[in-house]
């Protein structure tokens, strides 16, 4: 192969590099239009071969009703919409009695097949009992790697953004911490947004963690964890710059939608609104302690 032809492969590997796609899932790349085709046309053939009725007979079996020809295999799976063990994970999640045994049970969960494809579980951050919550949607490669959430880029900005209204989740007075988590457990391949199955199947470990915590006030960083803790349809420019209440075992509780860090890294010029942001949750902490 001369050199244009390498110059054009790196170019393909760099723009799905820059897609999301940075891992290999399979040994094999895998023609994913030569598979369709081939269900496709297995699915004329077996229409092809079903045998039609002779004339009259169906006046003669009014209440028959013809078979239809049973789908190929691809088909019907790719038709069947995926359906999460949410029993099982809610009897997991309500057996956890402390974080480490919600952390293990997580572990051991295997109703979901993003842990086939994580390297490391992704649980908590910071310090439980300072009463503050922060809430993302999914692990990033980073934090795949090190297994500890918003440890990447995304991560260091919202640290930079906390420390500048007084918050550290290492901070040496829980007052001053946070603990921080996210919905999703483990990374989806290619750092895709979670959907809608993976969202509703981790819920029950979620709403656990949030009652083991027992946080006064939640911070929900970016639109898929606004909206899944809330259960809203709006989406996160709607939905920031006010208050909520978030529906928890533990009862209502006050719950601040925010612009998540990744997304102020690609859009610099919404760094103002979520210091606007900050600046709600900062007034909301002091009048909390006034209240003391």
């Amino acid at each position: 192969m001369d050199q244009a032809g390498l110059d054009e492969l790196a170019a393909a590997l760099r723009l799905q590099y820059e897609w999301g796609a940075d891992e290999a899932l399979l040994e094999a790349p895998v023609d994913r239009f030569a598979a369709l085709d081939a269900a496709r046309a297995a699915a004329e053939a077996a229409a092809q071969a079903v045998v039609p009725e002779p004339a009259g007979a169906q006046a003669l079996r009014p209440d028959a009703q013809r078979q239809a020809p049973a789908k190929p295999a691809l088909l019907a799976s790719v038709a069947e919409p995926f359906t999460p063990n949410l029993t099982q994970a809610e009897a997991l999640a309500a057996q956890a009695d402390s974080l480490d045994a919600l952390k293990e049970a997580i572990r051991g969960f295997e109703g979901s097949p993003l842990r086939e494809t994580a390297t490391n579980l992704v649980f908590a951050d910071g310090q439980p009992e300072s009463g503050l919550m922060l809430i993302g949607e999914a692990p990033g490669a980073d934090e795949d790697r090190l297994g500890r959430p918003f440890v990447g880029v995304s991560g260091q900005l919202l640290d930079r953004m906390l420390a500048s209204i007084g918050i550290a989740r290492d901070a040496a007075d829980p007052k001053d911490a946070f603990t921080i988590t996210n919905i999703l457990p483990w990374r989806p391949p290619g750092n895709r947004t979670p959907t809608e199955a993976e969202i509703a199947l981790f819920m029950p470990f979620l709403l656990r963690h949030i009652e083991l915590v027992q946080p006064r006030l939640i911070v929900l960083l970016g639109g898929v964890a606004a909206k899944g803790v809330l259960r809203a349809k709006e989406g996160i420019t709607r939905l920031r710059g006010r208050w909520h209440k978030a529906a928890t075992p533990l009862g209502e509780i006050p719950a601040l939608p925010t612009l998540h860090p990744a997304y102020l890294l690609r859009n610099p010029a919404s760094k103002r609104d979520a210091w606007h942001d900050l600046l709600l949750l900062r007034q909301r902490i002091d009048d909390a302690a006034k209240v003391k």
